[in-house]
């Protein structure tokens, strides 16, 4: 959820507070990048035909990889700020074997992304075939990010395809304001009367894509899984509760996505919002032709500052997530949801130590109040005292995990069970090593099981291999295999393995042999101190 030598703000300000496709005509122009059709094209493996056209992938040691491949439009010039068009067709084979163009965002301390992105030409997916025949399960994962950062690319899920035996497609989306931006004016011309869900409905047009092309890579578009993390996880947790997504996927994967309980902006913050955001950008009179003549530079010099994120109100997502949870309105699938241990740290580290301003023991109480209030943060004050922890910014880093990501995953398990099974976990090596970002910051902030860090055991995170000891690779194949088992038949299974319990109530902890191994536990809930955090959530 994090970017940049610095912390990217925009990434951390959004967690912090708050197609089929249309029939090919023989007319249609061959992009630079396609090749006429071979006559062997039926024969090659790394050519397949989509409804759009021919794209030519690559083998490698871990199956076949096809990078790069257009799910909609590009969403430019007319088009920004619109719902996702299909893509169009295009002539002879299209070559697949590179990443396409990551979405509007800022420079980050993220491997590879220490230049800014303003294309706009953006909507790709990739796809991952592990060796083999058959209609095998699929897995589509979202990217986190905080809605304002990130790429499908950034995780490598070939090993994890070969493993498990599915098919992964990673996805692009619209971000930031080029994804969410919400004004009367757009308003308008919104499908359904209500701006703001633009990078939402990317996803659901990849979701599309895949149900009308996956069965010609070998998957089976009806067993499709909807996963990611952080915001990733956000976007499943929305998607779960939109009316326009039911009959996409068959089941969920929710990681540390449950944050301030998957609730969207209501439509007029939203639209106020945007009309600042207009303002600030240049456009005093709100039109959307003044703010589509912006570049996107401008757009992204200007988007700081706001919270970005889907809108409740129109046909996409007429409730809130947990009220259409509770009322039986989101789809009943079976879902994997959870967090980290040790959430907080990440954030502690990147608003304090980081920053060059450890939290001091003097500090300690005037920012847990100017984080919570007077009130509330007399309560934390007592339920996390200083002398409880190793120095003041763990001590908020606890807090604030707890109340940012361990308790609304607790809520969401609870509501969730009332409709469909759902199963609990909590990713707890707080050995495990530090994710890229952070491994290159050379610190030795303890940051333990910390937001991100269990990406790392299910995928190569920005394609790299993490340094995991014999019994945290130990560890990592067996998170492949109940995520693996989930998404092939809804039930997380490990080889001589406990089975992840369904339910709300128990929590499925997830440790090397060393520090107790896998096991299932009922005090998560109080570990957490969730009946603090909970009051405060029912206000």
């Amino acid at each position: 959820m994090t970017r940049g030598r610095t912390v990217r703000s925009g990434r951390l300000r959004t967690l912090v507070v708050g197609a089929t496709v249309l029939a090919a005509t023989l007319a249609a122009p061959t992009p630079a990048d396609a090749a006429p059709a071979p006559a062997h094209a039926a024969q090659d493996p790394t050519v397949v035909r989509t409804a759009a056209g021919l794209v030519r992938g690559e083998a490698t040691a871990e199956g076949r990889q096809f990078l790069g491949i257009p799910y909609a439009q590009p969403p430019v010039g007319a088009l920004r700020w619109k719902d996702p068009e299909p893509v169009a067709p295009w002539r002879g084979v299209r070559t697949a074997r590179g990443f396409g163009n990551r979405c509007v965002q800022t420079s980050s301390w993220d491997p590879g992304y220490e230049r800014p992105s303003h294309t706009e030409d953006c909507l790709d997916l990739n796809v991952y075939v592990p060796e083999g025949s058959g209609r095998r399960p699929v897995m589509v994962w979202l990217h986190g990010g905080g809605l304002t950062a990130g790429a499908g690319e950034d995780i490598v899920p070939d090993t994890f395809a070969r493993r498990t035996g599915t098919v992964v497609v990673t996805v692009n989306y619209r971000l930031g304001a080029m994804g969410f931006l919400a004004t009367a004016g757009l308003d308008g011309e919104a499908r359904d009367g209500v701006s703001g869900n633009f990078g939402m409905l990317d996803q659901q047009a990849a979701l599309r894509w895949v149900r009308a092309n996956i069965g010609r890579f070998g998957g089976d578009p009806g067993r499709v899984t909807v996963a990611g993390e952080s915001a990733g996880g956000r976007s499943v947790c929305t998607q779960l509760a939109s009316p326009t997504s039911k009959g996409l996927y068959r089941a969920g994967i929710v990681e540390s996505g449950a944050y301030g309980n998957c609730a969207a902006r209501t439509h007029e913050a939203a639209v106020a919002a945007g009309a600042a955001f207009a303002r600030k950008v240049g456009c005093a009179d709100l039109s959307a032709a003044c703010l589509r003549g912006k570049s996107s530079a401008e757009i992204l010099d200007a988007q700081g500052g706001f919270d970005w994120g889907p809108v409740v109100g129109g046909a996409f997502l007429p409730v809130q997530p947990f009220e259409a949870y509770a009322k039986g309105a989101a789809a009943r699938v079976p879902v994997l949801n959870g967090a980290n241990e040790d959430e907080g740290r990440l954030f502690a580290f990147a608003r304090f130590d980081h920053a060059g301003t450890p939290l001091t023991a003097e500090r300690y109480p005037a920012v847990v109040k100017d984080a919570w209030g007077t009130e509330l943060g007399e309560r934390v004050l007592e339920r996390y005292p200083l002398d409880g922890y190793a120095s003041p910014t763990l001590a908020y880093a606890t807090a604030f995990g707890d109340y940012l990501m361990a308790c609304p995953a607790l809520r969401l398990d609870a509501v969730l069970a009332g409709r469909g099974p759902v199963y609990a976990y909590e990713f707890a090596d707080r050995t495990s090593p530090p994710f890229a970002s952070l491994r290159d910051l050379h610190t030795s902030f303890d940051f333990g099981a910390t937001h991100v860090n269990e990406v790392q055991y299910l995928f190569k995170h920005f394609g790299l291999t993490t340094p995991l000891n014999a019994e945290q690779r130990v560890l990592s194949r067996q998170m492949i295999q109940y995520w693996g088992s989930f998404v092939r038949g809804g039930v997380p299974r490990a080889e001589g393995q406990p089975e992840m319990p369904g339910g709300a109530g128990p929590v499925f902890l997830l440790r090397t042999a060393s520090r107790g191994g896998n096991s299932v536990t009922t005090t998560v809930h109080r570990e957490h101190r969730c009946d603090l955090w909970d009051a405060a959530a029912r206000g």
